[in-house]
């Protein structure tokens, strides 16, 4: 195999959810193993480990590896709000095919704090003091938006909720494995105009793993491997929300390249690949409605033809293109810092083809995808 090629050479997974008395170090070191296990390997096979985490204090991946074995080797902590996961695999990536390091881990863990994201993280005080901070405001003026330019209409958000949450039933890593009919998701409490309760995603815990080997190392165990063919990560050109400061926002006529289009172009550069030669997608669904704008900015349909995706049916299992067949964060929940690599586990299982009852038949090349605070984007694509 070509030494430049990056394998997966094993994936592993704590689930999401709520875990007292659980530590986010036994979380990670969970995943961790089950990774190791997967590739049938061992951590001192590892040469260096990459561990995303937001909420989580500094130190926090050698606190989490170290004692898997003190081996001496680098272990660098990533932080890029939702898009950490995402920014750790690049990361890895760049050691393997640099040559420094023939085999690397990378670890996602977070122990979320209940209840909406605490805006000190990432606002200046006068923007909470005002209001402009809290996660569902933003994320309801963009779909209030769309449903005015576009005709989308509050079914339509809904059929994305009602799509993963029957998606998760058979997900055994997910926070909530129940099925809702659109009546039951139109009829949850309204948290922000337009989006419900049953329509948004839950901060909370959890930890996924990936061993990554340049393909020289690769040692084969009967599996088809799975390749990273493009990884890239961005940060927005412009202000990705109705947030102030809007720092770029211009009164020019400039084009916007929303970061999700932008890293997705450069991951499908990278892969020689397209939109169309995808088999599944793992996407932000922090709401509802962000995933019909992710259908958009990732090329699945033009602007403003999210909502009648959605009633096509496309985007469910068993579709042309089916997305978040995980059951998405709206049923995992989001801890930020494993979030896409939890994502990574999903779409290495369909590529192997053992996702059981929800395996997207002959899947060959799948898409990860994580938007976070700052406009912070990073798309995976990987392949068999």
């Amino acid at each position: 195999m070509n030494p430049d090629d990056v394998v997966v050479a094993g994936v592993g997974m704590h689930p999401f959810g709520r875990f007292d008395g659980v530590t986010p170090a036994q979380m990670g070191q969970a995943a961790m193993i089950a990774a190791l296990r997967d590739a049938g390997m061992r951590w001192t096979d590892v040469e260096a480990a990459y561990f995303s985490s937001m909420y989580l204090p500094a130190t926090s991946g050698a606190r989490t590896l170290k004692p898997l074995g003190a081996t001496g080797i680098p272990i660098s902590d990533v932080e890029a709000a939702c898009a950490s996961g995402g920014v750790a695999v690049k990361q890895a990536i760049m050691g393997l095919r640099s040559g420094e390091y023939g085999c690397v881990a990378v670890v996602g863990a977070e122990k979320m704090p209940r209840g909406f994201m605490d805006p000190r993280m990432i606002f200046e005080p006068w923007q909470i003091e005002i209001g402009t901070d809290v996660n569902p405001g933003y994320w309801a003026m963009r779909a209030t938006r769309h449903m005015h330019d576009h005709g989308t209409t509050e079914e339509q958000i809904a059929g994305v909720a009602v799509k993963n949450h029957r998606h998760s039933v058979h997900n055994g890593y997910a926070m909530y494995r129940k099925e809702f009919s659109l009546a039951e998701v139109l009829g949850s409490p309204l948290v922000c105009d337009p989006i419900r309760l049953l329509e948004i995603c839950a901060p909370n815990e959890g930890a996924a793993a990936a061993v990554l080997v340049r393909g020289d190392r690769y040692r084969g165990d009967g599996r088809a491997p799975v390749r990273i063919a493009g990884c890239a990560q961005v940060l927005a050109e412009f202000s990705a929300d109705w947030r102030a400061p809007m720092h770029s926002l211009s009164a020019r006529d400039v084009e916007r390249v929303p970061p999700t289009t932008r890293a997705a172009r450069a991951a499908f550069e990278q892969a020689g690949l397209g939109v169309d030669d995808v088999s599944c997608f793992e996407v932000q669904d922090t709401d509802a409605f962000s995933e019909l704008e992710a259908y958009e900015h990732l090329g699945l349909c033009a602007v403003g033809e999210s909502g009648r995706l959605i009633d096509s049916g496309a985007t469910a299992l068993g579709g042309a293109m089916p997305v978040n067949v995980s059951g998405g964060l709206i049923s995992k929940g989001e801890p930020v810092g494993a979030s896409h690599l939890g994502q990574v586990v999903e779409l290495v299982g369909q590529l192997r083809g053992t996702a059981g009852p929800r395996q997207v038949e002959g899947a060959r090349v799948a898409l990860a995808h994580v938007l976070g605070a700052a406009g912070n984007c990073a798309v995976t694509v990987v392949h068999r």
